[in-house]
């Protein structure tokens, strides 16, 4: 059997705010959007007794057995979800790990999709959903992906055809903990998002927003604060924004052009650090 192939995009945070925190986790809403950068997961149905599960790629190393895909079929077979089928699978690793960039829960989004798109699994809205709580908050995003607005109240209002930008994404040499960060969060933001509108995708409206997890990982890492500063000095961007929890900065752009003279000038700069011209889907 031929391996098939999914593209599986990362996705980014316009805006981000804290509104609260319930039990152990933080309340958040949130403008999201998808990028064409993208993980290749290749799959197929294999005899054997276990799942074989492997990564490849430039971001691959440090990916530890317990990971987002592991933790996605160890539920699907307690669940008896795939009725004793097996699978391996196959990840290039494009997208950054520790990023804010969602690549992981991706994965396993995308996966599960598949699992549902190929009717291997049969199982209702609601059950899927809380399969995918079980992995990682953010992983349901990855069930459609569409720019979205999450409400404080977890609602996920999703639109095709709003604005697209090009966006230069860079990332320095370390990784941020999703759950350091957040740990360091005092204030709540107010609620802002609860009536979601395709308008909140515009330029006018992101350039009013901000991520309140930003200055968390700028008073932590002054690496971060630097590269800030200097991605704010390109007059034709529109905004500079941390997506998620950090640490990839995204700096957004009406023109290609534009994008691709900051990435120049960034790669000049410094050198050892990632970036990509990328594009919102």
């Amino acid at each position: 059997m031929i391996f098939d192939k999914i593209k599986s995009h990362a996705k980014i945070n316009l805006a981000l705010n804290v509104t609260g925190k319930k039990s152990s986790l933080h309340k958040i809403e949130s403008i999201v959007a998808f990028i064409d950068l993208h993980d290749v997961i290749y799959i197929k149905r294999i005899k054997s007794r276990t799942h074989h599960i492997s990564f490849g790629g430039k971001f691959s190393k440090n990916i530890g057995k317990n990971n987002t895909v592991s933790k996605l079929f160890k539920i699907l077979d307690k669940k008896k979800l795939l009725k004793n089928k097996k699978f391996q699978i196959k990840i290039i690793k494009e997208i950054p790990i520790k990023a804010g960039l969602g690549g992981g829960s991706m994965n396993a989004a995308n996966i599960l999709r598949y699992f549902i798109k190929k009717k291997i699994i049969f199982s209702k809205k609601k059950k899927i959903e809380k399969i995918v709580s079980l992995i990682g908050s953010d992983v349901i995003l990855g069930l459609e992906q569409k720019s979205c607005v999450i409400t404080s109240k977890n609602k996920i209002k999703r639109y095709k055809n709003v604005k697209k930008f090009y966006t230069l994404i860079v990332k320095p040499d370390f990784g941020c903990s999703t759950k350091e960060i957040y740990s360091q969060v005092k204030r709540f933001n107010k609620p802002i998002l609860n009536s979601p509108s395709r308008s909140m995708f515009g330029q006018n409206f992101l350039i009013k927003m901000s991520n309140s997890l930003e200055p968390i990982a700028l008073l932590r890492y002054p690496k971060l604060k630097t590269l800030k500063l200097f991605l704010d000095r390109f007059s034709d961007s529109i905004v500079v924004r941390m997506t998620g929890s950090g640490s990839a900065l995204v700096a957004y752009f009406q023109s290609k052009k534009g994008c691709d003279n900051a990435k120049k000038l960034f790669s000049k700069k410094y050198k050892k650090y990632w970036c990509i011209v990328s594009k919102t889907i």
